[in-house]
């Protein structure tokens, strides 16, 4: 075995019971026994091979017979800053009409001071069956500036106060990438999508430094409490020229206030600065090594929630913003991009959820591959043209998708992409078998940071809520293995870091306890799996969560 490369001293821990090793090739590799030192995994088999690392000072935890030991998950995309940042401002993911939502606002409205900036998200024109107006919050909350991100982030409610704040009248022109929506008189509505969200965004007072990562480092236990180890930051929500978000993480782990793992990036805007700055993707950002620059993150177009995201051929429902979507970035410009922060070291992912998004997307990533240590990334792939599936695995561009998307874009996906979307809408299955390295993350504060309920969802391919309802294409689910394989493998593999992500010998020892149940086929629809809450959680073979 491989694990006569290791010194056969006492190990500092010692896990016994049932291990899901997965290891560098496919399945589960079961094992009876693993033991860490130094962080890593020194030796996984057999107890019999294992006991002799049991000395006097060695931890031992004793799985319960209906406990297996997992490698922990990396969330490959999740807006940390943003998330936590969300924690404090309005949800109206559970309004269900547009009266729900202006009651949440009437309610919020009088616990802020004046002159604050009444902040939130989560409103989805899917789930309203109308656009929200500025008019609308003018009434709610009278004098206030309000700006309310859309569910999947891609538009923005502002109230005229907030209008007024991003001078925003009657004569100001659509920013590049972007759409001022307009009524019959030539007035804006309130919405903004795309890239002209950023221009109220840009006068909202941001957060200190020091305030954002008080918050951070508050809301990373929730990322331990559901068995999460790693995090890969796609960068801000909004748009940012900045290096900021990094010196926050770098910081939190200076001072030991970041138990996991963080890969962060940063926006095309940012692209100047990080050559400036010299980073590298891969390259550690902090004292431990557990936080490295991640990707440069562009976006080719828009989302579906808001009927921005670029299509080969037209939306199948009325849009409020151009017939076949919006493009963010011109695929010229995309290309340049990619070249130009590859040449350098820095790998690039692109946002790109429409069929024509992701082909532009390809086009510009496929001449990158190689070039850095990380590899090319699409992120979300919601449609995808047949023709196009193979070329994430011929190419070697990583797939980053967030299976609960699918559960809330089910339906609109639908009413707006028609039958393309139950063809070619999420096809996870096809571009596993196409060679495609799959990672999977949530896109919080967009959707829920619980990965578990996405894990389940990439099997069943159905509502954990609705069990009966299968979600387009029930062929392309994965089957359990390859799914927690994306979740746990899928992110470390895709930054370049293949000691992660499994337990055999030699890696990095994060892991998880979880009910054996959980990770048994077959796999139901609103079962153990979609709700586990581990008992124990190591990061380098160190307790982090034990509750």
């Amino acid at each position: 075995m491989a694990n006569a490369a290791f010194s056969r001293g006492p190990a500092d821990l010692v896990v016994r019971g049932r291990i899901a090793s997965f290891g560098h090739g496919a399945g589960w590799g079961w094992a009876e026994g693993a033991a860490v030192a130094g962080g890593r995994v020194v030796a996984v088999g057999p107890w019999s091979e294992v006991a002799v690392r049991v000395g006097r000072r060695t931890r031992v935890v004793e799985l319960a017979p209906d406990e297996v030991l997992l490698p922990g998950l990396t969330d490959a995309h999740c807006h940390l800053v943003d998330a936590a940042r969300a924690a404090a401002e309005l949800d109206l993911r559970s309004a269900t009409s547009l009266a729900d939502g202006l009651a949440a606002v009437v309610e919020h409205d009088p616990r802020l001071p004046p002159g604050r900036w009444l902040l939130g998200r989560g409103w989805a024109v899917h789930r309203w069956g109308t656009w929200p107006t500025a008019a609308d919050l003018d009434r709610a909350a009278p004098g206030r500036p309000v700006a309310l991100w859309s569910q999947d982030h891609h538009a923005l409610w502002a109230s005229s106060t907030a209008l007024a704040a991003a001078g925003i009248g009657p004569e100001a022109p659509d920013p590049p990438g972007g759409r001022i929506v307009r009524g019959a008189d030539g007035r804006p509505t309130g919405l903004l999508l795309e890239r002209a969200a950023g221009l109220v965004a840009a006068v909202i007072p941001e957060p200190t430094a020091d305030e954002t990562a008080e918050l951070v480092a508050a809301f990373v236990p929730r990322l331990l409490e559901l068995g999460l180890v790693g995090v890969q930051d796609p960068g801000p929500v909004r748009p940012d020229p900045t290096l900021g978000r990094l010196a926050i993480y770098a910081r939190l782990d200076e001072a030991g206030r970041l138990p996991v793992r963080v890969e962060a990036s940063v926006r095309l805007e940012a692209l100047d600065a990080a050559l400036a700055a010299g980073l590298r993707s891969g390259a550690p950002l902090g004292p431990t090594g557990r936080v490295r620059f991640g990707w440069l993150k562009c976006f080719a177009d828009g989302a579906l929630g808001s009927r921005t995201a670029a299509l080969l051929e037209p939306y199948a429902v009325p849009v409020v913003g151009p017939a076949r979507g919006i493009w963010q970035t011109a695929p010229a410009e995309l290309a340049e991009a990619a070249e130009r922060a590859s040449r350098a070291g820095i790998a690039v992912q692109i946002h790109a959820i429409g069929d024509a998004a992701v082909r532009a997307a390809l086009d510009a990533l496929a001449p990158t591959v190689g070039r850095t240590q990380a590899a090319p990334r699409i992120e979300h792939v919601q449609l995808v043209d047949p023709a196009d599936l193979p070329r994430f695995g011929r190419a070697g561009i990583v797939a980053s998708v967030q299976p609960a998307h699918l559960v809330t874009d089910a339906e609109p996906a639908l009413a707006a992409w028609g039958d393309r979307a139950r063809r070619v809408g999420y096809p996870w299955r096809s571009l596993a078998v196409g060679g495609a390295l799959l990672a999977f993350g949530s896109d919080a504060p967009v959707e829920s940071l619980d990965p578990w309920p996405g894990v389940e969802v990439a099997v069943t391919r159905r509502d954990p809520e609705r069990a009966s309802d299968v979600l387009l294409g029930e062929a392309e689910g994965l089957d359990l293995e390859a799914a927690i394989r994306a979740a746990a493998i899928g992110g470390p593999r895709s930054i370049g870091a293949i000691d992660r992500g499994h337990l055999g010998p030699g890696a990095r020892a994060d892991a998880i306890v979880v009910p054996a149940a959980a990770v048994e086929e077959p796999v139901q629809p609103g079962g153990p799996l979609g709700r586990i809450r581990p008992r124990l959680v190591l990061v380098d073979g160190a307790v982090v969560f034990e509750p």
